[in-house]
């Protein structure tokens, strides 16, 4: 029971926010209507139940007129039936694809929310393939939810209204047991209320398993997935390693999680369906044998017996809900599950950039440099990596920062950028400041060039003038006619085309303060030196920082910031001051 009030808890706290979102009230009339049309199908059920009387009565006592009557209702209500049940279908897509719609908008705003998404990372695989969880698992749970839920209500509604008909006809058909009649009320209700609860209580042993064996291959499946996009992605190096053996194999390794996943489900699967076949088998024939010795005693007629064969099927399918379902129900708590864990994952990446044990990154009125307070910057595991005290990175001042591979170097720029949230201290940032950081291997969406270039502004932010204008500053001139292509731009370009295309891009926005963590590492030194000339003349007013280890670029900077070993970490040592280039 606690398991499945907190079940319940979780998927209220997943699906109540869209009922009270902007498009509830479109949410809810379609709602509102997909259980109307289930609870009009319950009643049509009902009479069709009423009708199985008088048909097979007709045909018992050979009522020609009686017969061709029940033809006609049987018509009408199975064509108010079939309309009400396309129209049910057709409604219930309509909410799924409106609430999938706003649950799958909601997680990308969350997910990609101040850097969340790369601080879910930092924390490792406790929210393992968030692209899984944003496709196939809110598009589950929303299928799944209105499935479970919709059957639910009209099991209760069903048991409800067919319930009082099974308690008349107990009466009127009493138990007869080798000749004797026993007048107990509502044994037909007993029966079927003990034999579901004996279904129930035996899938539920049997079929257990089947939640953690869904939650493991959804996962494993998902693994498999973004492992292929891995290799899809850098197959240029896997080329040039010949490593198409050894990714082979680690494919295969991961494929086989998915089938010996699979045969474990198939196993379960296999006794959870041999059982409930069975189950369902005998409850079509179990009716008849409580009823039949009434019929043949003479206390009911066909009509009755074959009504109330319906209305204990009725009843009894409502108690066995559970029972015909829990394959669903297995795969739901399953995605439940998953869903539950990409908003705890979502919910501590966003803790992590607030709490008390982070970095604080805050905004300085009338400051025009990045001033660093007690600054003590962390791995993931709690080590310490680089401490910086009473420093400040100047305004309109090239600086080059150098140091030892691993000294923390890049991971000084991500704390400035605020995305790095494992440390203490503060650094604070001129206010209103436009800060634009430039890795080593820049990112360029799958788009038109154009697009890519100026990302991640809009693509009409800049005219296609000033992007090949751009373009040409940075010795790219033969792309000009391709700005409107759209590619893969990642693997369609040399790294050093990728770092010419990210040095566009800084000349396009003319961020205040452009942070290069070895931007043009790919690149000659020649064309190195004519691009650091080339962002002096287009961006005088911004203040560039670099991380780099050629010696020829201390040239172009006007001072030097070493980082050091001190102890258990690396310090920002006193800087130098270099001679202003030429």
């Amino acid at each position: 029971m606690n398991s499945i009030r907190s079940t319940l808890a979780t998927v209220w706290r997943i699906a109540a926010p869209y009922f009270r979102s902007e498009d509830k009230w479109a949410g809810r009339g379609l709602l509102a209507a997909v259980i109307s049309i289930e609870l009009a199908l319950v009643l049509i059920d009902v009479l069709l139940n009423q009708w199985n009387n008088r048909f097979y009565n007709a045909l018992q006592e050979k009522n020609w007129d009686g017969f061709v009557r029940e033809i006609g209702v049987f018509s009408l209500l199975a064509t108010f039936y079939i309309a009400l049940a396309v129209y049910q279908l057709y409604l219930n897509q309509w909410l799924q694809i409106r609430w999938r719609r706003w649950m799958t908008s909601h997680y990308l705003g969350e997910w990609l929310q101040g850097a969340n998404h790369y601080r879910m990372q930092l924390q490792g695989d406790a929210a393992d393939n968030p692209d899984q969880r944003i496709t196939d698992d809110v598009k589950m749970f929303v299928e799944q939810t209105l499935t479970i839920g919709i059957g639910l209500l009209s099991s209760v509604v069903t048991l409800a209204s067919f319930v009082v008909i099974l308690w008349g006809l107990s009466a009127a058909a009493p138990l007869h047991i080798f000749g004797s009649e026993f007048a107990i009320p509502g044994y037909l209700v007993w029966g079927a209320l003990i034999y579901a609860i004996f279904g129930t209580a035996l899938t539920q042993w049997i079929g257990s398993p089947l939640v953690n064996l869904d939650f493991q291959q959804q996962r494993f499946e998902a693994d498999f997935r973004f492992n292929l996009v891995r290799v899809r992605e850098n197959s240029e190096q896997i080329a040039l390693l010949q490593g198409e053996s050894a990714e082979r194999q680690r494919l295969s390794e991961r494929f086989n999680r998915v089938v010996e996943n699979w045969y474990g489900i198939m196993s379960r699967t296999k006794r959870l369906t041999a059982f409930t076949a069975s189950y369902s088998q005998a409850a079509v024939i179990f009716p008849y044998v409580l009823v039949a010795p009434a019929y043949f005693a003479d206390k009911i007629q066909l009509g009755g017996m074959m009504q109330t064969a319906s209305a204990f099927g009725s009843v009894q399918k409502a108690l066995s809900f559970f029972v015909s379902i829990y394959r669903t129900l297995a795969e739901w708590r399953a995605v439940v599950a998953r869903l539950d864990g990409f908003e705890m994952a979502i919910a501590s990446a966003a803790t992590l950039a607030t709490g008390a044990a982070s970095i604080d990154v805050v905004s300085k009125a009338g400051s025009d440099k990045i001033d660093l307070e007690r600054l003590l910057v962390r791995l993931p595991s709690g080590t310490p990596l680089v401490s910086a005290d009473k420093f400040s990175i100047l305004g309109n001042e090239r600086t080059l920062v150098t140091g030892p591979s691993g000294a923390g170097k890049s991971t000084l720029f991500r704390a400035i950028a605020g995305i790095w949230p494992f440390g203490s201290g503060s650094i604070a940032i001129p206010a209103k400041a436009k800060l634009m950081m430039l890795p080593q291997r820049p990112y360029f969406p799958v788009g038109s060039l154009h697009a890519a270039i100026v990302y991640p502004a809009e693509a009409s932010a800049f005219s296609s003038d000033q992007v090949r204008d751009a373009l040409i500053a940075v010795g790219m001139p033969q792309l000009v006619s391709q700005l409107e292509e759209e590619a893969h731009w990642n693997r369609m370009l040399s790294l050093g085309e990728q770092q010419r295309l990210g040095l566009a891009r800084a000349l396009l926005h003319a961020p205040q303060y452009l942070f290069l963590d070895e931007a043009t590492a790919s690149l000659d030194e020649a064309s190195e030196a004519a691009l650091y000339r080339l962002l002096e003349k287009k961006l005088p007013a911004t203040t560039i920082v670099s991380i780099g280890h050629r010696s020829t670029l201390e040239a172009f900077h006007q001072r030097n910031v070493e980082f050091t070993r001190d102890g258990d970490r690396f310090a920002l040592q006193n800087q130098t001051e270099n001679a202003k280039p030429s």
